[in-house]
């Protein structure tokens, strides 16, 4: 089997807590740790229209508008992040999405917890699915070509 063949690219958002708390370097470095390896990252403020597509699937829930106001309050990073099982990896890395219950050694474990807010602030996204991926990807990557070191 080629091992390229198999390398997986997610997007790894740090959201406003985690920007504001100045933890992108704790994120990125955990990580690097496990074996990933990040190919693209940048730091923006997102607007309306990029969040309503990110969260399109959300749209009438009612927890949809305070989720886009969160995202809104500050600057997120965002990253292309690659290796085998990295989807499922970094899901598992970032850990449960409710803080309080997430398992101590994950990102939202060990740096996240309830902030008492109309939205759950943990710090952290990854993309669910590689569709997913690849969707999210095109929003806050509009257009940026990759090449692989062979």
């Amino acid at each position: 089997m080629n091992p390229a063949a198999s390398v997986e690219r997610t997007l790894v958002l740090v959201k406003p807590d985690g920007v504001r708390r100045n933890l992108i370097g704790e994120i990125v470095s955990r990580i690097e740790a496990k074996g990933y390896s990040i190919s693209a990252l940048r730091m923006l403020d997102a607007d309306r229209s990029m969040l309503e597509t990110h969260y399109a699937e959300h749209v009438g829930k009612p927890f949809f508008e305070p989720l886009v106001e969160f995202m809104l309050s500050g600057p997120i990073v965002a990253m292309i992040v690659e290796g085998n099982r990295v989807i499922e990896g970094f899901r598992s890395l970032a850990g449960a999405t409710d803080p309080t219950v997430a398992a101590p050694g994950t990102i939202r474990g060990d740096l996240a917890r309830d902030q008492g807010t109309k939205v759950v602030q943990n710090l952290v996204h990854g993309s669910d699915s590689l569709e997913s991926a690849k969707r999210e990807i095109e929003i806050f990557f509009a257009g940026l070509t990759i090449e692989r070191k062979s």
